[in-house]
């Protein structure tokens, strides 16, 4: 295998393990781009190994350990090291939110629905929101209004109308 075909290859795998490890996709790919110029300037090495990718991915483990220790990292970073690493996004909780969202979305009557959605999703001015639903503006106001505090009561939180008036 040439290092040319391990990279179109295992790259993307790389990349993953690289984000798992720094929770910073830039990091990440710091990180990963630091281990293939070395496994590059080494390939003679990686490819006589019996596995090459683990043998890449435990250079990228070490690098990505020795930067933590205080060496190239910490001199090159524009940033600080925050205290707490944010959790990564959490999909199944997102589709569990989006699928709460729809459900209470469902239980409002249609005009409150379709004003909240007209304003929230598609981004209308109350005057087109009026508009569609020939009603007038104050009307479409009111929709929005019972619709965000029928929502609040439900979900229990502070839902943010925007600031729009």
């Amino acid at each position: 295998m040439t290092y040319d075909e391990f990279v179109e290859d295992r790259l993307a795998a790389l990349s993953r393990y690289a984000m798992m490890l720094t929770g910073d996709p830039h990091t990440a790919q710091d990180l990963v781009q630091e281990t293939m110029v070395r496994a590059h300037e080494k390939w003679h090495q990686v490819s006589a190994a019996y596995a090459p990718e683990q043998y890449v991915k435990r250079m990228l483990t070490n690098l990505f350990l020795e930067w933590h220790r205080g060496s190239w990292l910490k001199r090159v970073r524009l940033r600080p090291e925050p205290q707490e690493r944010p959790a990564p996004h959490d999909h199944a909780q997102r589709s569990a939110d989006r699928d709460e969202v729809w459900q209470a979305l469902a239980t409002l009557p249609r005009q409150q629905r379709a004003a909240v959605v007209l304003r929230y999703y598609e981004d209308r001015p109350d005057q087109e929101i009026a508009e569609i639903l020939g009603c007038s503006v104050s009307a479409a106001r009111s929709y929005i209004s019972r619709a965000l505090a029928t929502l609040r009561s439900r979900a229990g939180t502070q839902l943010s109308t925007g600031g729009r008036r």
